[in-house]
């Protein structure tokens, strides 16, 4: 069984996170925040894509 890689874990759940958040600011009608998490959801996303290419 492989090790479990936690960093990586914990930042794809803060991408889900992310998403999540963009949810709860669409029920809340705030266009501000459903922005704000969309954009930290995909750079999140960009900065796990790039650590996980540099590392093969």
């Amino acid at each position: 069984m492989k090790k479990i890689d936690i960093p990586m874990l914990l930042l794809a759940t803060l991408v889900i996170f992310m998403f999540v958040l963009v949810g709860v600011s669409i029920a809340y009608r705030n266009i501000w925040l459903i922005l704000l998490f969309l954009i930290l959801g995909f750079v999140f996303m960009g900065v796990g894509l790039s650590i996980k290419r540099k590392r093969k």
